[in-house]
């Protein structure tokens, strides 16, 4: 059961729209690490527009999530590839359905 979640939205700054999906590519192995998470998109909205989706079993997990490996990279090349701070919002899940 995933009752937790977080929605991204990323804006890449002009001519970094590549290195923006090569971040987000390039993260998937280290999601794949967090036991917490139990699923995790990487999302191509618009042609400069990105969005991750994550949704977690509880709390901790989301929590663990954002101090993690992913967000720390993330946060530490934001200023050099994002237009904009990434507008990250912990939102609820009403209902899902996961393969298995």
């Amino acid at each position: 059961m995933v009752d937790f979640a977080i929605y991204a939205e990323l804006k890449a700054k002009p001519g970094k729209a590549a290195e923006v999906e090569a971040f987000l590519k390039s993260a998937l192995p280290l999601a794949n690490q967090e036991t917490g998470t139990t699923v995790w998109f990487a999302l191509k909205l618009a042609p400069d527009i990105y969005g991750i989706f994550d949704a977690f079993p509880d709390e901790d997990a989301r929590n663990a999530h954002l101090q993690g490996p992913i967000a720390a990279a993330l946060m530490a090349q934001a200023s050099e590839l994002l237009d904009g701070p990434p507008a990250i919002h912990k939102v609820d899940v009403l209902a899902a359905k996961l393969a298995g």
